[in-house]
């Protein structure tokens, strides 16, 4: 007997949000909670509205207590604290590879967020951390293995050079991330954005201050062209 085809509204209207349930049909995915400014009734909410008509469902900036609520709530979801997303449903098949990269340690939050986007999102990634071109040596040893990457996601606060560093070294296009870390006249993050945008090395595109997600979103869909 054929199955009948269960028909989904384009949005859900729950007042203090309307819920896109058709961004996966136009997009690929769904629509990915942005949970920073909601309460953590209308995230359970909202989540479990997507996770309903969805075979998966991710949500960004999530504090502590909201991802315990979370995992209460959907028990085989999986929550980052570093990365600060938690995702819930059938993951994709990994395909392609993304290489990340970070100028420092304190880059690596931003850097995870990044990573899992694109992982739960179907791409394989490869993390490499800390090649900062205080010590361009450490980048260089990983020359190799970062050119078999189709995408490159480059993380880095300070004076935000490394992209540019990347972008003369490698044939990949680079996704450039800047973050609010460094010292003195930083500006949360403006000095290496600006650093970014100027860069005049070719295949750059830059995204705005730790926006991981943003990074990890535009990569996967790079990669999986």
């Amino acid at each position: 007997m054929k199955k009948e085809k269960i028909y989904i509204e384009p949005f859900a209207d729950m007042g203090y949000a309307k819920i896109d349930l058709h961004r996966a049909k136009r997009k690929g995915f769904p629509e990915v909670v942005f949970c920073q400014g909601k309460t953590k009734k209308q995230i359970l909410a909202i989540a479990a509205k997507i996770c309903k008509a969805n075979d998966v469902v991710m949500l960004t900036r999530v504090n502590t207590e909201v991802g315990r609520a979370l995992r209460k709530k959907f028990p085989k979801g999986r929550y980052s604290a570093e990365a600060r997303i938690f995702y819930t449903g059938r993951l994709r098949k990994k395909t392609g590879l993304i290489s990340i990269l970070t100028g420092g340690t304190a880059d690596i939050p931003v850097a995870e967020e990044a990573a899992i986007t694109a992982e739960v999102m179907g791409s394989k990634v490869q993390r490499i951390y800390d090649v900062g071109v205080a010590g361009v040596h450490r980048l260089l040893a990983f020359r190799e293995i970062i050119e078999k990457s189709r995408v490159l996601i480059v993380v880095a606060g300070m004076d935000g050079v490394l992209p540019s560093v990347a972008g003369g070294l490698f044939s990949k296009p680079i996704i450039a991330v800047p973050t609010s870390v460094g010292y003195g006249l930083n500006l949360q993050g403006i000095t290496p954005l600006l650093t970014m945008l100027n860069s005049c090395a070719p295949g750059i595109a830059v995204v705005n201050v730790d926006n991981g997600f943003g990074a990890g979103y535009i990569a996967s869909t790079i990669n999986q062209l």
